[in-house]
């Protein structure tokens, strides 16, 4: 017997390592490897060197492959190709669809997602992730998972079917084959579908290690010295209760214990703190983590639009017949939509490349239901090909079959268990020993699979066919006269004149409102297109005969629509649109459609709509090919109707533009609520500017900060009546969330005065403080307020604040010196400060210059300080520091600052006077430039070293001697920097007028913009290119 590994502390010796890992590589090698080893033996040993080489493309690092791409290498071969198509075929028919498909495309795993409570049903977060922008998240390898950063416990959530266990796989096989995370030593992967099966006992740490990984010998694992990762694969299908709050704490690994109390120890870090978790789930079972549990947080996307047109590509040969595929698809924005899923991007491939290349024929499908019956009638007719050469071998046989998969897809679905074992099997009356007759009908849709270390699991291929076929049991069901869903029928549907088919629809859309979760959602979309005619003649030796159902359509479509006027959420509503989709009866869409086929703002202004039409008109303009990146109410009714209305699409939107739209405290307190149960939601940017909130709007909007999974990033909330005390609630919620995501805020023209100004100096001192930039113009801001601001500023070195506004407020000198302190300060990070109107003098512009002088590092680029008075003091003052080599300033406002001639004439001596000048724009309107000011200005745009870009000149007394000088400059300087002229409110007279004409023509003028409205002549030239 070997003698068992001790890893208590120093090295192990070479060749114990080596034992090691090559026992460990045995046991922990997956499913892929298996399936691999398997096609070994299924293949002639001539292409054993093939099989090798297909395994290399499974590497995340390795390109996307196709057949069509190995074909193209330059030592094609056909023994190449044929292996390729032998594998492929082996591969499905040993029911490895993920992993075959994984030969041909790439499922990505992005960071950043969000760990909240998912109350909708999965096929909505596949429509939402069709409109998420692609660049929104950062894509990290799979093999990177714990590179770069501190991490022990990541939580990789994903949809069912998105490919996390694939993921799962490749990086185990990577590790083993030595390709990947060669410092871990040892990966225990433990499915949790397999630890469901040792819910009932008891083991130590070591000892469920030993029981399912017998070959390892293991007494003591010492993770500080060696590195060891644990994979739970599968949290949604955990059946433990995972209770982290009531738990015994454990600490020791020889302990005996339940196995959920050994897993909460663990991922707690009270068991081997030093272990890396790697962790997979559904979003709907995240949940079961506890925050403080998880390090990092990444999610499994699916396929983006331009993949899945790749996917189509790759998967059929026939490039012709690809295009026809992806054209029809785009069609039909459900399955287009649900394409986002790579099972159903084969499932679509499976049926349409049939349909499509005349090998079958038949009605093209065109919903979910139509294409889920045509793939269930495939299998069928496959398997009889397949096994008998022939079809309808044992018609009955077949139909018992599908009924007893239908009953076990039903009653797991309403457990809500995507995978099962042998007793849930025998619960429906399905006998484990003859599963190969049930596996047998439908290959593809039911499988059994061996665990990776114990017993048997059995599963749909993808939840979307758990509903399908749970849908066709009860529609089955209630043909035979038993309502499997009668013990929730409400009593109100035994008085209604129905037929019996139409009062169990009617009682399947009642509970799937009430359903909190939506988890029957895609149910009822099924249940609903198979009480069609046209589906059930597809289904015909599968269902009874049931006669005419035109008036069971004629029902429902009118029972879905009183629903949808009674039912006051507007998702909820959605789902009944695609339910009257599956009915084929699109009347309220098209009707909606034809307002918003007016274009145009305002398009529903006085339209008059009904719940019933703006529940449809949600749905339209989030099921549009368009990406939803904007909503702005402007284009359909500018009022807070519009806006409680289309709720569901301003979540859905990166961007809200809602200013101006008669907005109050209730439209604010319903757009926080939508926010705040949509953790999920795609907005960054919300404008709500020109609205009536007030204080009371504003509290509902800091709830909304306050909440760890706000992602908003920009909020304008300009002229909207807000107070100190909104001010105070603000910064309260802003600086009681450190993790907040707001980079901009925007107060402008409200009335916080000095009381609101210090809540946000408060603010503005946390180093959690994430805001870049402040607009406060127009606060009635006193030197008071500039102090506190000032202050705050001074004692937050790690500060993120790069542009503040405080135009149109009254800091006077005084408060301007308080800040020209923070700029002295090598630690601000100021690069934008904004000062027009601040009745500030030459003593407060002296202040600035000073500051800007005597720090050299500072990152001030911008400085606005139009209709000040600076005078002649502080206009040198700024001369000196333009002056300066040291001097970083990139733009420069000076406009209405009473600036004479001689001052003008010092700025433009001081600018040529350092070729090394930073400056690109200056601004020195409605200031008396004169002769002599103009000549200077000449000088320095005649100079090759002058780098300025923009010149703004406007209302400064240009004469025609003075623009003819301008002129002549740009001229003789070919090399000129020079792109916008703004010489508006001059006096050029026609001789000025002429001259500059005469340059635009010139084609070594660089110049592109030049605005020249004067009092004589009006020349505009809004872009001339050369």
């Amino acid at each position: 017997m070997d003698p068992p590994y001790h890893f208590r502390g120093g090295k192990c010796s070479d060749e114990r390592y080596e034992c090691a890992a090559s026992s460990s590589v045995f046991t922990c090698r997956n499913n892929v490897e298996s399936t691999f080893k398997d096609l070994e033996h299924k293949v002639i040993f001539l292409v054993k060197k093939e099989l090798e080489r297909f395994k290399k493309l499974l590497s995340p690092d390795y390109p996307a492959c196709s057949e069509r791409e190995v074909e193209d290498e330059e030592d094609q071969s056909s023994v190449r190709e044929g292996v390729l198509k032998i594998t492929l075929h082996i591969l499905r028919n040993m029911n490895q669809t993920d992993l075959a498909n994984t030969l041909q495309t790439k499922v990505y795993i992005t960071e950043g997602g969000s760990g909240e409570v998912s109350n909708e049903h999965e096929v909505r977060q596949i429509e939402t992730a069709s409109r998420r922008p692609a660049t929104q998240e950062t894509p990290i390898k799979c093999n990177d998972l714990f590179k770069g950063k501190p991490i022990r416990r990541v939580l990789t959530k994903g949809i069912a079917g998105i490919g996390k266990t694939v993921w799962v796989q490749r990086f185990i096989l990577d590790w083993a084959e030595g390709r990947a995370n060669q410092d871990v030593v040892f990966i225990f992967p433990l499915p949790f579908r397999e630890l469901n099966l040792m819910r009932e006992k008891k083991f130590s740490l070591m000892d469920l290690l030993h029981h399912f990984f017998p070959e390892i010998k293991l007494e003591f694992i010492d993770c500080d010295a060696y590195k060891v990762i644990f994979i739970f694969d599968g949290l949604d299908e955990c059946r433990l209760p995972l209770d982290f709050q009531n738990n015994e704490r454990l600490c020791d690994v020889t302990e005996s214990t339940s196995v959920d109390v050994l897993l909460t120890n663990l991922i707690k870090g009270n068991l081997l703190p030093s272990a890396l978790l790697w962790i997979t789930s559904r979003p709907a079972a995240a949940n079961q983590i506890p925050p403080d549990c998880v390090d990092l947080l990444t999610e499994v996307r699916g396929f983006s639009d331009p993949k899945k047109e790749e996917y189509f590509r790759k998967r059929i040969r026939d490039q012709s017949l690809a295009n026809k595929i992806i054209s029809h698809i785009k069609l039909s924005r459900s399955l287009y939509i649900m394409c986002h899923v790579p099972v159903f991007c084969w499932i679509a491939a499976t049926i349409l490349e049939r349909m499509l290349g005349e090998a079958e024929s038949g009605k093209i499908p065109k919903n979910l239901t139509e294409m889920f019956t045509h793939f269930l009638i495939f299998q069928i007719k496959h398997k009889d090909r397949k096994y008998y050469g022939k079809t309808d071998t044992d018609p009955q046989q077949t139909k018992k079959s599908v009924l007893a998969l239908g009953k076990l897809a039903f009653q797991q679905l309403e457990k809500g268990n995507l995978i099962f074992y042998e007793e849930d099997l025998r619960d429906c009356g399905i006998d484990v020993k003859e599963m190969s007759v049930y596996s047998g009908v439908c290959t593809q849709i039911f499988r059994e699979e061996s665990g990776l270390h114990l017993g048997k699991v059995f599963s749909f291929v993808h939840l979307s066919v758990q509903e399908f076929l749970a849908a066709l049991y009860a529609f089955i069901s209630m043909s035979n006269n038993t309502n499997v869903l009668e013990h929730q029928t409400t009593s109100v549907l035994h008085d209604m004149k129905s037929s019996t088919m139409s009062v169990f629809l009617i009682s399947a859309v009642d509970r799937a409102l009430q359903s909190e979760n939506g988890h029957l959602d895609l149910f009822l979309r099924f249940l609903l297109g198979l009480s069609l005619e046209s589906n059930q003649t597809l289904l015909q030796g599968l269902l009874p005969q049931t006669g005419s159902t035109s008036h069971s359509k004629e029902e429902m479509v009118k029972y879905i629509k009183e629903m949808i006027r009674e039912n006051p959420s507007p998702d909820k509503s959605i789902n009944l649109f695609h339910c009257l989709n599956e009915l084929k009866d699109p009347f309220l869409v098209q009707e909606v459609k034809a307002y918003l086929s007016r274009g145009g703002n305002h398009c529903l202004h006085g339209a008059m709509l009904s719940p019933a039409q703006w529940s449809a008109l949600v749905f339209v303009l989030l099921n549009s090919e368009e990406e939803l990146d904007e909503c702005d109410l402007k284009k359909y009714d500018p009022s807070e109707e519009c806006l409680l209305r289309l709720l569901p699409v301003v979540t859905a939107s990166r961007k809200a533009v809602l200013d101006n739209c008669s907005i109050t405290d209730e439209g604010c307190a319903a757009l926080a609520s939508a926010l705040r149960s949509n953790p999920s939601s795609h907005l960054r940017e919300l404008n709500l500017n020109y609205n009536e909130p007030g204080d009371s709007g504003v509290k509902q909007l800091s709830a909304l900060l306050e909440d760890p999974e706000c992602k908003l990033e920009t909020l304008q909330l300009s002229n909207c009546g807000i107070t100190d005390e909104g001010c105070a609630a603000l910064a309260s919620a802003l600086r009681s969330n450190p993790s907040s995501h707001l980079r901009e805020l925007n107060l402008n023209n409200n009335k916080p005065g000095d009381s609101g100004v210090k809540q946000l100096s408060a603010l503005l001192e946390d180093p959690h403080c994430k805001l870049e930039k402040l607009d406060l113009d127009g606060c009635s801001i006193t030197d008071e307020g500039c102090a506190a601001l000032a202050a705050a500023l001074r004692s937050n070195p790690s500060s993120h604040l790069r542009e503040m506004n405080l135009n149109y407020n009254e800091p006077g000198d005084s408060g301007v010196k308080q800040l020209s302190a923070v700029l002295e300060d090598p630690h601000c990070t100021l690069e934008i400060l904004q000062l027009v109107t601040c009745n500030i003098t030459e003593e407060g512009c002296a202040a600035l210059a000073s500051a800007l002088r005597s720090n050299p590092s500072s990152h001030l680029r911008e400085l606005n300080l139009n209709d000040n008075e600076p005078g002649d003091s502080g206009v040198k003052q700024f001369s000196a520091l333009l002056d300066d080599p040291n001097c970083k300033l990139q733009k420069l406002q000076l406009s209405e600052c009473s600036i004479p001639e001689e001052g003008c004439a010092a700025l433009a001596s001081a600018l040529r006077s350092n070729p090394s000048s930073h400056l690109r724009k200056l601004n020195l309107g409605y200031n008396k430039l004169g002769a002599s000011g103009v000549k200077q200005f000449s000088a320095l745009l005649e100079d090759p070293q002058c780098k300025l870009e923009k010149l703004h000149l406007y209302n400064c007394s240009i004469t025609e001697e003075g623009c003819a000088a301008l002129a002549s400059a740009l001229r003789s300087n070919p090399s000129s920097h020079l792109r916008e002229l703004n010489l508006n409110c001059n006096k050029p007279g026609d001789s000025g007028v002429k001259q500059l004409s005469a340059l635009l023509e010139d084609p070594l003028c660089k110049l592109e913009i030049l605005h020249m409205l004067c009092l004589i002549k009006t020349c505009y030239y809004d872009l001339v290119g050369h």
